[in-house]
């Protein structure tokens, strides 16, 4: 929706919770309006020169748990009461803002009998929260509250019910959904081929090693290991807020590399990665087993190498987290990030020199890029960043141009056949859906 309002927003999100199965009872259109206006206002602000960041959730003071679990996990969510209420205003909301890190705090609010809001206290551990969102975790823990909002830059909330994103305003668009581009569609299947090498290597060491495993039970592990790697790396380019653009190909004509290396530590990394990851699974595996069977001891070393690979593991992704800091830097320099299609960086600063324009481009509102939803833009009402992106992307087919701009947008560029297709509003983090919304999400 174009020329949206925080009203809209709250429009939006009244319904899908009015749809939900939620428990607790939905605030009122008025509340929800009142809410994303002050949220939306402090956003624009700035506190000690610094952009305003935070997250807001919206928890009843009187029944901040109503369903606490019967073990709950030792980094599980609390909330740390204020002594006397704070009045919900845009100044209290910048001011607590550089004591409530978005990437670890919450503010808890909640709304009087008149429907007044005011902020009562703060939510710890949301660190946890946003490793999950982001890949860097296997396991999401529950979330506390109704929903929340999150504050990341001028004018954009985004508003997460458990793990499932219920919309976005961004400035004065409404965003209902993103496109899951890297999971169905032309970009899907381009990046699990680019992923070959990575599920070639992975048959191989089934078959030497752990010849019972069946490599199709693996293969979609192989390709979701892939894109969450390309997705946290898009993620990384996006938190400098200076823009820049990634191209995988495997041509290197019309590219002027300003600084020319040859980095294939990330390609090793995550085959690595994928080999120990099936070991633990293995280990794991015949250790349950012997339990099963009733054995009263298991071998010695079934747990050395379980305990073993969980720590290679370990390891590997936090090597995987460097490379992914390491790639992600070098697009702060103008020009390109250059990838051949074995994500092996062959340079970045790179400036693509390809001048003949498709006299249109199309952009596609599914990511499925379905000829009839396609729309019709003229290249030339993008900048400098993205045309040279289209330019290079149309006369090289194959290559898959990304493109992060300094508000963050992240749209993709492929050819197909005589088009040359653009998505936007790109999905890139680890959005669930919640079971709060008919579909079960994954709760630790």
């Amino acid at each position: 929706m174009a020329n949206a309002k925080p009203k809209d927003l709250a429009l939006h999100v009244m319904e899908k919770l009015q749809h939900s199965k939620l428990a607790l009872p939905v605030p009122t259109l008025s509340v929800l309006e009142d809410l994303f206006e002050c949220v939306f206002f402090a956003s624009m602000r700035t506190e000690e020169s610094d952009l305003v960041k935070v997250t807001i959730t919206l928890i009843d003071p009187n029944n901040p748990d109503p369903r606490p679990p019967k073990n709950p996990v030792a980094e599980r969510w609390s909330v740390i009461r204020f002594d006397k209420r704070t009045e919900f205003t845009v100044k209290n909301i910048v001011k607590l803002s550089k004591a409530a890190d978005p990437s670890t705090t919450s503010l808890a609010v909640y709304y009087d009998d008149s429907g007044k809001l005011y902020i009562w206290g703060m939510i710890d551990q949301m660190l946890h929260y946003q490793s999950f969102l982001n890949y860097e975790s296997d396991f999401g823990s529950e979330q506390p509250g109704i929903f929340q909002v999150l504050v990341n830059d001028i004018g954009t909330l985004d508003v997460m019910f458990d793990y499932e994103l219920l919309a976005t305003l961004k400035q004065n668009i409404l965003i209902a959904r993103y496109l899951d581009v890297f999971t169905i569609g032309p970009v899907s299947k381009i990046l699990k081929d680019n992923a070959g090498h990575l599920k070639d290597d992975l048959k191989t060491f089934l078959a030497e090693s752990h010849a019972a495993e069946d490599f199709e039970d693996w293969e979609t592990f192989a390709n979701g290991l892939w894109i969450q790697t390309l997705s946290r790396l898009l993620l990384r380019v996006q938190n400098y807020h200076h823009g820049g653009g990634i191209l995988i190909t495997d041509s290197e004509e019309d590219i002027d590399l300003k600084y020319k290396v040859h980095y294939d530590r990330l390609k090793i990394a995550i085959s690595k990665f994928a080999r120990e990851t099936v070991n633990n699974y293995v280990a794991e595996t015949l250790i349950d087993e012997h339990l099963q069977a009733g054995k009263r001891s298991v071998a010695k070393e079934h747990y050395q190498e379980e305990s073993r690979s969980l720590f290679c593991r370990q390891q590997i992704a936090d090597e995987i987290k460097g490379c992914i800091a390491f790639l992600a830097s070098h697009t702060c320099v103008d020009g390109v990030l250059v990838f051949d299609r074995d994500m092996v960086s062959k340079g970045f600063g790179g400036v693509l020199k390809s001048k003949k324009m498709p006299r249109k481009i199309y952009v596609s509102p599914t990511a499925t890029a379905t000829p009839k939803s396609l729309i019709p833009a003229d290249p030339n009402h993008f900048g400098t960043r993205h045309r040279s992106m289209i330019g290079y992307c149309w006369n090289h087919r194959g290559s898959l141009g990304l493109v992060v701009s300094q508000d963050g947008d992240i749209r993709a560029f492929y050819r197909i056949e005589e088009k040359l297709i653009m998505w936007e509003n790109i999905k890139t983090q680890q959005f669930l859906k919640s079971r709060k919304l008919k579909v079960s999400a994954i709760k630790r």
